[in-house]
């Protein structure tokens, strides 16, 4: 189950001509697809557009009914791989994943599909999550667009605007026979907002007809002499048509007053902050009013000359606001104000960030600097400028670690446990919730190289002594691990071990099903164990754990793999569900159970004070969000003591350390019983009456000691 469901506003993507559609820009995004008459969606989940995946899957029965074909890929370049269908078809194709990596993975598909073109339109959108939004390295994707000249969509983040870009990315993309990449941040996904809505267009050309009518055209096919023929034809043909479009239609907008001495050239995706800036120093307003000139890239790849110089023209400056670095706008800029013998001076980094997120902040202080430089006449006093209440360093800080009751937490114990009697291991560690842990109160990892690559991570080291260990989850396993991780480790008989990490979703992406997810899916098929394909691929030593919570045996296993005279790869499959999916689907049950009066029991663990010593092993051995320290009760000892707050889930976690660990005693474990049977409040009673009975008995026998 994903994390989040759109059921209910998916409903809203049949709204008609002349309606108003209201919702999240993802919502928009595809309205907009189904708008332009789309005939087949793909992609893969990743921040920030796992949940445009989700609203896909939710508007399965709306998409069939259009006839468009949805498909949840295996991986980026599975899902780069379909646009092929709009190769020799006059099919609207469009595809999703998070970018750079998820670019990074499709790169041979998408560069085979822009070398040889498409005759439908072919629209990639991918999440631009770049800066503080990031999970990623900070990499952009106008690098691969130009790499492979493959046009490049960023559109203002308002929803009227963005639908308008993906109807126009797939005229622009058949305009000029090109595959057309559209970017959205986190906040474009996010942002909520209403535009008028048209018709769903049924596509004119069906997958199924295209199938029944097979066409191949070998000047499209990547292969000598074709191949040499396309980058003439790229530069000769599609570069031209496609600045052709985007100067025709206008895609590029201008703001503020039609001249004077500076101006702004700012990325589309950047122009809500920017204007934020200006409003804060007081040269716009929250609808967007700017009083200095404005130039939003809706489109900033290609550029188009005409439009830039004629910008620039009569303007002593210009400030690019563009995120990130290398500065690929910033460079052409000046280029192409030199080939047209304009002195315009083009500042960019001069005044901004070469490096990091631009936040209202940032631009507000940027752009200030550069007022102040070129037209000081406009520019705020420094004095005038906003401080900030707090500053960051003031800010506490928070590290990304595991959620309560996760199911992970245990197997980074179990190796802990492992650690203390035979010493660090190489660790190579892996995309997903089990790299947080990298981090206290565990630090286990030493490098990650991609998803699913952690098994191939470890390959280089096969001593004859200590095994390296890898990690990998369950969603790395199917989107890359089982051929390049463990099909490489049993072909070259590499002597690791690989745990993998199986959680029951793609859980780092936002809880979808994978083939080994244990729940029934009506659209796609599951209960598909990774044991068994992990021994189909040649792997003998297998072991699989059903609860990843019996830390003795996690520890038990992970030493035999660590220690056994077998050679070749060891694999362990720890299995859990993820405590959050859990909880979601728990919850409801629960909640609405005890709304009508039914018995509920929730597990709770508890620490009890005066035993606990204060040692605080548990904590270093859990890290549990839950399990936190509070004041000795005891006037005598200094040390505070742990204690379990009340977001604890009852996973056990805490109760199964101390006991593999040989800490302490001091945990307990209590049933919370909601709509008690009457059969319960008779045990209570007498439990709480025995109790009381000990306690009497121990104040007095403490009492006469004191004597």
């Amino acid at each position: 189950m994903a994390e989040r469901s759109f059921k209910k506003e998916v409903e809203k993507l049949r709204i008609g001509d002349g309606g108003t559609f209201e919702g999240e820009g993802i919502l928009a995004v595809t309205k907009g697809l189904l708008q332009a008459g789309v005939a087949y969606v793909g992609g893969y989940q990743g921040s920030p557009i796992s949940h445009l995946m989700d609203v896909f899957a939710d508007a399965d029965p709306l998409l069939k009914e259009l006839g468009v074909h949805f498909e949840t890929s295996a991986s980026e370049a599975t899902a780069a791989a379909m646009l092929a269908a709009s190769v020799n078809y006059p099919l609207r194709g469009a595809v999703a994943w998070k970018s750079v990596v998820g670019t990074n993975v499709a790169s041979d598909a998408l560069s085979n599909v822009a070398s040889g073109g498409v005759t439908g339109g072919a629209l990639v959108i991918v999440g631009e999550d770049y800066g503080e939004g990031s999970s990623i390295m900070q990499e952009r994707t106008h690098a691969f667009a130009m790499k492979s000249q493959m046009w490049l969509l960023d559109p203002r983040p308002n929803l009227t605007s963005i639908v308008d870009m993906v109807e126009k990315g797939f005229e622009l993309s058949e305009a000029s026979n090109t595959p057309v990449m559209l970017e959205l941040r986190v906040r474009a996904c996010h942002v909520t907002g209403k535009f008028t809505a048209k018709d769903n267009v049924r596509p004119a050309m069906t997958v199924a007809d295209a199938a029944n009518n097979p066409n191949r055209d070998t000047d499209r096919i990547v292969l000598p002499p074709a191949n040499f023929l396309h980058e003439v034809e790229k530069i000769e043909k599609r570069w031209p048509a496609a600045v052709n479009f985007v100067r025709d239609r206008r895609l590029n907008e201008r703001f503020g007053p039609a001249a004077g001495d500076v101006g702004i050239i700012v990325q589309g995706g950047l122009f809500n902050t920017l204007n934020r800036a200006l409003e804060l120093i007081g040269l716009s307003d929250a609808e967007g009013n700017a009083q200095v000139p404005i130039y939003c890239l809706n489109v900033t790849y290609p550029l188009v000359p005409e439009e830039v110089t004629a910008f620039c023209r009569g303007k002593s400056a210009v400030l690019i606001v563009e995120e990130g670095q290398p500065e690929f706008i910033e460079h052409e800029l000046n280029t192409m104000l030199r080939k047209a013998d304009l002195q315009t001076r083009i500042i960019g980094k001069d005044v901004l960030p070469r490096a990091g997120e631009y936040s209202g902040a940032v631009l507000r202080d940027g752009v200030a600097k550069f007022l102040r430089a070129w037209a000081p006449d406009i520019a705020p006093p420094e004095a005038a400028l906003p401080t900030p209440n707090v500053t960051p360093s003031e800010i506490p800080q928070r590290p990304a670690g595991f959620c309560t009751g996760c199911p992970e937490r245990p197997i980074f114990t179990a190796m802990k446990l492992v650690e203390r009697e035979l010493g660090p291991s190489h660790v190579s560690a892996d995309i997903g919730c089990h790299l947080f842990s990298i981090l206290p109160p565990f630090n286990i990892g030493n490098t990650t190289m991609g998803y699913g690559l952690g098994p191939a991570g470890a390959s280089a080291f096969r001593p004859e002594g200590k095994r390296a260990i890898a990690i990998m989850g369950d969603g790395g396993f199917w989107h890359n691990g089982l051929t390049s991780g463990i099909g490489n480790a049993v072909f070259n008989k590499d002597d690791t071990v690989t745990l993998i990490v199986d959680n029951g979703y793609s859980a780092a992406t936002g809880g979808q099903d994978i083939l080994s997810s244990r729940a029934t899916n009506p659209v796609r098929t599951t209960n598909h164990p990774i044991e068994r394909a992990v021994r189909g691929v040649g792997a003998d030593w297998v072991r699989t754990i059903d609860r990843t919570y019996d830390i003795e045996r996690m520890r038990d296993t992970l030493k035999e793999a660590l220690t056994t005279e077998t050679k070749g790869p060891k694999v362990i499959v720890a299995s859990s569900e993820c405590m959050l999916n859990r909880q979601r689907r728990e919850k409801p049950i629960k909640a609405r159970a005890m709304k009508e009066g039914k018995r509920v029991v929730r597990e709770r663990f508890g620490v009890d004070p005066d035993t606990c010593t204060g040692d605080h092993s548990c904590i270093r051995l859990s890290g549990c969000p839950s399990l936190t320290i509070k004041p000795n009760p005891d006037p005598l000892r200094r040390d505070p003591i742990a204690h379990v707050d009340n977001s604890c889930v009852g996973c056990g976690l805490c109760g199964e350390a101390s006991h593999a660990a040989v800490l302490c005693p001091s945990f307990y474990r209590a049933s919370i019983v909601s709509n008690p049977s009457g059969w319960d409040r008779f045990k209570d009673r007498v439990r709480g009456a025995l109790i009381g009975w000990m306690q009497r008995r121990m104040d007095v026998a403490r009492a006469a000691r004191a004597f």
